[in-house]
């Protein structure tokens, strides 16, 4: 809501910039009334300092609906203010004051409608196709900027003075496109712009529609839709097109009427399809519209007082040009003092309702206009009637004219029904303020069923905020759902990774922990085999020495006892003995050391291979836990996948079920509105209707006082007969009877003539009953087969709403199911989708399972082979140990080494085993089955 030190200025920048800063009343002077509805009211205005004539459409935003009138204000002053084309309405400014926007915009000299309203009858087509052509130009325009008009209409498409055709009233009209609004006049509106709320958006082109009704509004000069508003939404949503109903109609213009009334919007053309058309393209004067407008405004001149007031406007800018009378001019004075008067009382519709500035006739208070010149009109064409009227009754007062002036001027609605009713009875044919009391019925009405629309349509956006509102809601609760599942995914993802990471520095440190005890191991086995051989040697270098000794001691002792040998002989032979023995002992221990040499290269290379074998299984029983870590993952995610899954089916059914919930007690308080807006509607009908027997019953028919009259006449003809046949009688009698007896004969006389005219009296009183009980008889009839009638269309009505209704409430239901079923599908199409790519995963694992182990095993088995192949190559056939050896290095090695239990959850671990065992009894030979541990024992390899 604007406010600031001045009243009426907003305090926002960006919206202080959309309004001038000036007094409006300094602005523009010699404001004139030229349209009234619900929005405000129009005026003709000049610019007191160009002299530039606009029109000022004055919008007040206090009261009800405040904020939402404001804001329609900024939207309509917004969009304005963005318009630059011929054919749309040029936009001067906008100024605020009390509470009141007054929008000024350039001059027309009014609108197709009111061309209606002067000539009573259809435009020529040639007429209709120039004020299409440009119409369809601002619509080519608007729709080009994705802007949509929304109320296109007789009443919003304006002309100047040189025969320019403007599109206008600019607030109902949508910056974007597409839009969902419920907005526009009924008849006008296109379907689905009445199933929007219910079906989804529109775009531009519904406004084509709305000119195709507007073509049939030009050419029929009426719509043949149902009267009802309610039922005309149904009617134009549900039922075929309207068509043009004369066969005066060219083909070409039939031809351009249906093809804007296209109920598929796809398949209904677009502005720019509709130029290019042949009606809108034929050839035509130049000045068809101007010469229209001419033919109008000596039209204009030509009509009564009361059709004038209401139609002067098309010459208000002829006046303002040229010249004024007199007579002119006092007219202008006073059309100046009544807009001083006039309130700006008037509630801003909503969009859907504004009216532009030709849409709608004067205001009461050009009624108020019109009753003042009618009463001063009726006192100076009838004076002698009038006062033979006020004399009638013997308590009437002579009132003169200027207390008749007064009267009329302070007149109410009940004071104009009462001048009117008044006046009818006593000269019909003479006073126009029936017609007046007409017009200010039809505004009533007229702006009661606009009240009634404007609420209607009030509740339908209503309607409409709610559910989009609802789904905002539930779309930000969907998107608030989905992303705690994908938080929740990634976390679960996070977490195998981090623990696939930590498994695998746990098996990194347990494979760097076993490789170094098993270098370890390797050292201590090769320290224990060198100290092994170390003794050996030493005992073998033992024995060697004790075995010489005593060799030497026996072959002294054999050539102590030869004696025959020399001693020299001797000696050589014993060095000869000492030199065998020698080298026969150099020989043994080279050939010790060469077998421990063997031995140990054997074992350490048997080592070896144990410790690769070693290697292999740790990889094996780490690979397989990483697997399995992988698998208890993957499965811990599926679970959760389903999980999720249901808990989304459960969100989606619930959300449905709400919004279908909320779409049904929508649809049910919009067709209770709808039934009680057509209850008042019927009321108002059986009210009105009522209003008419009474004011018949009231004024009595013409004939019925004709009828009186005769009879009455006859009565008197008949009684002057009797007055002078008793004159004459009487002297007859006074001639012939004696003066003595004249008294008798006169009382006889008189008593006759009494009793023949007390039976002409009663003759006449039963005439007189007789004529009046046929004639209300007649009356009662005609005026029950009104009711009767009357009653039968509201019955047929109402019956065609709760069709119309149970239609839509099935229509629903029916859209209801799809849904569900939509959903339904949706939901098994995912779950499936789920359980595919599920089954995927796990067979991809499977595969990367299978894949890793054939490859572990493949590179395992090479590793192996090259092993093999290598000690074969160094001369190693067989690298396993003797029993005894194996036992004697198991008691050396068994502390020094650790002991490992392989626990295998899967048979693939005996696989393994097995593999290897085969592999290495391939190669290696077959050892001894083995239950101690790893190292218990250097020869079993498997």
């Amino acid at each position: 809501m604007p406010s600031s030190t001045r009243k009426g200025v907003p305090k926002d920048p960006e919206l202080a910039d959309l309004f001038f800063k000036d007094d409006p009343e300094d602005v523009f002077c010699d404001l004139h009334e030229i349209g009234h509805g619900s929005f405000g009211a129009v005026y003709f205005a000049r610019n007191s300092y160009s002299n530039e004539v606009v029109a000022i459409k004055k919008m007040s935003y206090n009261g009800k609906q405040t904020t939402e009138k404001w804001q329609d204000i900024i939207k309509e002053v917004k969009f304005l203010g963005q318009l630059r084309h011929p054919n749309t309405i040029e936009y001067k400014g906008c100024y605020l004051k009390d509470n009141t926007a007054w929008l000024v915009m350039e001059y027309c000299l009014g609108s197709a409608s009111d061309l209606l309203e002067v000539h009573k009858k259809p435009l020529q087509e040639m007429e209709i196709a120039a004020i299409t052509h440009g119409a369809l130009l601002g619509l080519a325009y608007l729709h080009s900027h994705n802007m949509i008009h929304r109320d296109v209409k007789a009443g919003n498409i304006l002309l100047t003075e040189l025969g320019q055709v403007k599109l206008a009233d600019f607030g109902s009209a949508s910056i974007a496109s597409p839009a969902n609004s419920f907005v526009g006049t009924p008849y006008w509106m296109a379907p689905e712009v009445i199933l929007a709320m219910d079906e989804g958006q529109y775009e531009g082109k519904v406004d084509i529609w709305s000119l195709g009704i507007t073509c049939i509004e030009l050419g029929e000069h009426s719509l043949h839709i149902i009267s009802a508003s309610f039922i005309a939404l149904y009617h134009i949503a549900q039922n075929d097109s309207p068509t043009l109903q004369s066969n005066e109609w060219s083909d070409l213009f039939r031809s351009f009427v249906d093809y804007c009334l296209l109920k598929i919007p796809q398949e209904r053309p677009s502005s720019g399809e509709l130029l290019r058309h042949d009606f809108v393209r034929r050839e035509r004067s130049p000045r068809i519209l101007i010469d229209l407008i001419q033919r109008t405004k000596d039209a204009v001149r030509e009509l009564d007082n009361l059709q004038y007031r209401k139609m002067k406007k098309i010459l208000y800018q002829e006046k303002h040009n040229g010249p004024m009378g007199e007579s002119q001019e006092e007219e202008e004075d006073s059309e100046a003092a009544s807009c001083k008067m006039n309130s700006l009382g008037s509630n801003h519709s909503i969009p859907s309702t504004s009216v532009s500035t030709g849409s709608q006739s004067s205001s009461v208070n050009s009624m108020q206009e019109m009753l003042d010149d009618g009463c001063s009109d009726m006192t100076m064409m009838h004076p002698q009637d009038y006062g033979s009227t006020l004399e009638s009754s013997p308590h009437t007062k002579k009132v003169n004219h200027k207390d008749d002036q007064h009267i009329c001027g302070q007149a109410t609605r009940s004071a104009l029904l009462f001048w009117s009713d008044s006046f009818t009875r006593s000269h019909v044919q003479t006073s126009p303020l029936p017609q007046v009391t007409k017009q200010i019925h039809e505004h009533e009405q007229e702006s009661e069923l606009r009240e009634q629309m404007s609420g209607y349509k009030r509740m339908r956006r209503q309607h409409q905020k709610q559910l989009i509102a609802l789904e905002n809601k539930l779309k930000a609760e969907m998107d608030e759902h989905r992303l705690k599942l994908q938080k929740e995914v990634e976390t679960q993802a996070n977490n195998a990774y981090i623990e696939l990471e930590k498994l695998a520095k746990r098996h990194a440190v347990h494979t760097d922990k076993e490789m170094k005890t098993l270098l370890t191991d390797e050292k201590k086995f090769q320290q224990q085999i060198a100290a092994q051989q170390k003794k050996e040697l030493t005992t073998f270098l033992d024995n060697q020495k004790k075995q010489y000794k005593l060799c030497k001691e026996k072959i002294k002792e054999e050539m102590n006892e030869d004696h025959s040998t020399p001693k020299k002989e001797k000696q050589e032979r014993l060095s000869k003995h000492k030199e065998n023995m020698q080298h026969s002992q150099a020989e043994e221990e080279a050939h010790l050391l060469t077998q421990q040499r063997v031995y140990f290269d054997r074992n350490c290379r048997a080592f070896k291979r144990k410790v690769m074998i070693k290697r292999h299984d740790l990889e094996q029983e780490q690979i397989r836990e990483e697997l399995n870590k992988k698998k208890t993952q993957k499965e811990m995610e599926h679970a959760m996948l389903i999980r999720h899954d249901e808990s989304m089916q459960e969100l989606e059914h619930r959300q449905l079920k709400t919004l279908q919930k909320l779409r049904m007690d929508l649809i049910r308080q919009q067709h209770q509105t709808e039934l009680e807006n057509q209850i008042e509607y019927n009321n108002r009908r059986e009210r009105e209707l009522h209003r008419k027997h009474v004011l018949e019953l009231r004024q009595q028919p013409k004939n019925l006082k004709a009828l009186e009259l005769q009879i009455k006449k006859q009565f008197q003809d008949t009684c002057k007969v009797q007055t002078k046949q008793y004159k004459a009688l009487r002297h007859h009698q006074m001639e012939v009877t004696p003066k003595a007896e004249h008294k008798t004969v006169l009382k006889a006389l008189k008593d006759e003539q009494t009793r023949k005219l007390a039976i002409l009296a009663e003759q006449y009183e039963q005439s007189i009953n007789e004529m009046m009980a046929s004639q209300a008889l007649r009356l009662d009839e005609a005026q029950e087969a009104e009711c009767q009638a009357l009653r039968q269309q509201l019955q047929q009505e109402m019956e065609l709403l709760n069709a119309y209704q149970s239609k839509i409430k099935m229509q629903t239901e029916a859209q209801h199911e799809r849904e569900l079923q939509k959903l339904e599908q949706k939901v098994s199409l995912r779950r499936a989708h789920l359980e595919q790519k599920i089954e995927e995963e796990l067979v991809s694992l499977q595969k990367e399972r299978t894949d890793r182990i054939k490859h572990l095993l493949e590179r395992q088995e090479r590793e192996t082979d090259s092993f093999d192949m290598e000690s074969l190559r160094l001369g190693f056939g067989n690298l396993g140990f003797s029993a005894a050896d194996a036992l004697t290095f198991a008691k050396n090695t068994h502390t020094h080494t650790h002991t490992h239990t392989h626990t295998h959850s899967h048979t693939e671990s005996a696989v393994f085993k097995a593999t290897q065992r085969e592999k290495t009894a391939g190669v290696s030979g077959s050892f001894p089955p083995q239950t101690s541990p790893l190292f218990a024992s250097v020869g079993d390899t498997g």
